[in-house]
């Protein structure tokens, strides 16, 4: 007769830890974890396929749809291999201010990812206090894009606009008084730089809360230390990027190791793990949002003294102004030629990679010369991490499985594509 202990059980697709569609087939000694089979597929959207039969301008938006928690490192890295094979250099401005809203989106995805985190292995609290925060940045987002997720923002040559110089206001309403809004508003009264200048000034401090709450409390040490460890060359051979790489105890960075756009000129350090341990990643995304903060604070100074285009003067890639259009018919022209048709890309392969909140993000970008990539590979770094979910959650309970989820950051737009 079988053991009745050994059985099989399903987690997931609709499970609230499992971080999207992710069905894990476990195979259960009891409690503790003898197998675990990732089933994926269950969210494919086709995305690589969709971006080769419409123009290069037309996918950018398809790209923050991806990774929905870290849109605008996606865009960058499809429109940065765009411009490799156009030849093409971007604005010093529109270059700091895309490396700004890189550091901007690493603190929102890591925002999300402390509060889901959280709430998976039982901490209710830090979930809401980094809603907080992450409220103000979508702000940010909506500010220059006009939508607070997917925001095209990037486009090959430039970003869409200029940072603008009034900041959205809260209006009164039967729900809020006057003076509720007077409040809320007291951040809002100068520009956007001003704006992320404050919530730079105020974020140390919100991340020494989220550590007072975690970092040595007993029931979240309990629940990740020693649990999913991987040693450094285990993270080297399973392709682990990112904070799931640092984690472990090696110090890679794209934004060091292979700088792009103006990292090189920026000061920051790359938090590094002991142990290769849940717990040890979370210090390191912990201190990773330190960074990020210092990061951002520097775009916001040089911004501030250095105006200039924030968009080629290439008409082949870039719109012309609205003020053009309106007298003078060949600009409306070129305006609907460049939206609909978009531009032909000169023939040739390239791989672009960006240092996403979750890892190494790279668009692998073929042209034949078309104004349609023949070929668009995304190379997603939660897909390389879930490959190791098995042996990383071998020997240890059920409880344990989403901690090790939560610490590897899945989202499955990315993985499935």
């Amino acid at each position: 007769m079988a053991d009745i202990h050994n059985f099989t059980l399903n987690f997931g697709p609709q499970h609230p830890a499992a971080h999207g569609v992710l069905r894990l087939v476990l195979e259960m000694d009891g409690e503790v974890i003898q197998k675990a089979d990732p089933h994926i597929g269950l969210l494919h959207r086709g995305t690589e396929k969709l971006a080769e039969s419409k123009p290069f301008n037309q996918s950018i938006g398809y790209m923050d749809r991806l990774d929905y928690v870290s849109m605008m490192c996606n865009e960058h890295a499809y429109v940065m291999a765009i411009e490799k094979l156009l030849g093409i250099k971007v604005p010093e401005r529109a270059q700091y201010i895309r490396v700004m809203f890189d550091e901007i989106t690493r603190i929102l995805n890591h925002l999300m990812w402390l509060g889901a985190h959280g709430l998976d292995i039982g901490a209710m609290t830090v979930f809401l206090y980094a809603f907080r925060e992450r409220e103000d940045l979508m702000d940010c987002y909506e500010a220059v894009s006009g939508t607070r997720m997917h925001a095209t923002y990037y486009r090959p040559g430039g970003v869409y606009r200029d940072l603008p110089d009034t900041m959205p206001k809260y209006q009164p309403s039967k729900w809020r008084s006057q003076a509720d809004v007077d409040r809320l508003n007291e951040r809002r009264r100068g520009s956007m730089l001003d704006f992320i200048d404050d919530f730079c000034a105020r974020f140390p401090a919100n991340v020494d809360e989220y550590e007072t709450l975690l970092t040595d409390n007993r029931i979240w040490k309990q629940r990740t230390v020693n649990i999913g460890v991987v040693s450094p060359e285990r993270a080297l051979q399973l392709g682990f990027t990112g904070a799931m790489l640092r984690g472990s105890g090696i110090e890679w960075d794209l934004r060091k190791k292979q700088p792009y756009e103006v990292y090189d000129r920026m000061d920051f350090d790359i938090p590094v793990g002991v142990n290769g341990d849940c717990y040890d990643r979370y210090l390191v995304r912990i201190e990773e949002m330190r960074q990020s903060n210092r990061i951002v604070k520097q775009c916001v100074d040089w911004l501030r003294a250095n105006p200039g285009p924030v968009m080629l003067e290439d008409h082949k890639v870039s719109a012309p102004k609205r003020e053009e259009m309106k007298g003078d018919m060949e600009s409306l022209i070129h305006h609907f030629k460049l939206f609909t048709e978009g531009y032909c890309v000169p023939a040739g392969e390239t791989y672009a990679a960006v240092e996403a909140p979750k890892g190494e993000f790279g668009i692998y970008l073929v042209s034949d010369g078309a104004n349609k990539p023949y070929r668009v590979k995304c190379r997603a770094p939660g897909f390389a991490h879930l490959a190791s979910l098995e042996e990383m959650v071998q020997g240890h309970l059920l409880a344990d499985v989403v901690a090790v989820i939560g610490t590897q950051d899945i989202v499955f737009g990315e993985v499935d594509r």
